[in-house]
């Protein structure tokens, strides 16, 4: 039996422990070639136990339709050979199809392409967990290892089929972590370490032809000129932060003493405050342009440190914005080609 293990520092008084045993039956999804270079046929042993926030999974057999709610999962899934035979809509950072240039990728090469008849169902999330569409894709496992599911949640999804939650927080799981509990789940532990070896590898050779990011601290962050509530910074535990201290970058002290104790993945910040966000690089999403020159002019936002010097990240590009929020094994590679450039570049300023 493999486990997938709560991480140290999991919060107290979690439920107890509960196991759910399926006999998971189903016609195959179709295949990706596996990018951990382990083949797409499960190797592990089963059953398999995944632990997470609400308790224990069972799996008794390799699952064969699988099905995905949230962000990440299904990049997941793709990346490791597998179809889903269903997965939301990318409605934010999404293309006319509502999915993403590296999903479109994936699926193009296992002959499951949009508007062909392997290719996955999709269906919206705009209200949140789509219950009735999940279940009518009859799966027989439900990845949400990184996903906001409440208990509620949790106990509706697991009478569709036995469902991976996230280990700790909501959306606070790394890509590291949601490939190696879906690798476990899909009985490809294997696959899903050599994934995650040959992404983190590929991220380090490209961020290295841009070394004055090297040991540069940083906050990333959301800004709104002209409001004094117009300003949002993220921890450590949200998977921004996460991708830019996997380069070598750090993040500011001043987010991290803030952030002690807090729970989220964020923590808002009075623009009247803003000078005091002190760091050598400031990385934001804006709308537009118009919206970072307003920035850099505003007479509070433009205060910040990092945006006085120039040193400012601050691309409009939905799509790319979404590869790193909810950064995947999938999603990053395709980033990083946008996103170093003007990283360096920021990082150069400081």
């Amino acid at each position: 039996m493999v486990e997938f293990s709560r991480r140290q520092g999991l919060s107290l008084g979690l439920l107890a422990v509960a196991a759910t045993a399926a006999t998971l039956t189903g016609c195959s999804t179709g295949e990706v070639g596996s990018a951990g270079g382990s083949g797409n046929a499960a190797t592990d042993a089963f059953p398999i136990t995944v632990r997470h926030k609400f308790g224990n999974t069972v799996l008794t057999a390799a699952p064969q339709r699988i099905a995905t709610v949230s962000w990440v999962n299904a990049d997941v899934a793709l990346a490791l050979g597998v179809v889903p035979v269903g997965m939301p809509r990318d409605d934010w950072g999404g293309n006319a199809q509502g999915s993403t240039p590296w999903k479109d990728a994936a699926l193009e090469r296992a002959g499951a392409a949009f508007g062909t008849a392997k290719a996955p169902v999709q269906y919206s999330e705009a209200d949140g967990v789509n219950f009735t569409e999940v279940a009518k894709v009859n799966p027989d496992i439900i990845l949400a290892a990184y996903s906001g599911l409440t208990r509620d949640d949790y106990d509706k999804l697991s009478k569709i089929a036995p469902v991976i939650a996230y280990p700790e927080a909501p959306y606070a799981t790394s890509w590291q972590d949601s490939t190696t509990m879906i690798g476990a789940a899909l009985g490809k532990s294997q696959a899903a370490q050599e994934l995650i070896a040959a992404t983190e590898k590929t991220i380090a050779a490209q961020a290295a032809k841009y070394p004055a990011i090297k040991g540069k601290t940083f906050i990333y962050g959301n800004l709104e000129p002209d409001k004094s509530d117009g300003v949002n910074v993220y921890l450590s535990g949200d998977n921004r932060p996460k991708f830019l201290a996997s380069i070598g970058m750090q993040l500011a002290p001043v987010v991290v003493a803030a952030g002690q104790g807090k729970p989220g993945f964020f923590i808002p910040w009075s623009a009247e405050k803003a000078n005091e966000l002190v760091s050598q690089v400031f990385v934001s999403w804006v709308p537009d342009k118009k919206t970072k020159d307003a920035i850099t002019t505003d007479p509070l936002l433009g205060q910040i440190p990092a945006i006085r010097k120039g040193a400012f990240v601050a691309d409009s590009d939905n799509t790319l914005t979404y590869a790193i929020s909810a950064s995947s094994p999938l999603s990053l590679p395709w980033a990083l080609e946008a996103f170093l450039p003007q990283l360096g570049a920021a990082a150069s300023k400081a």
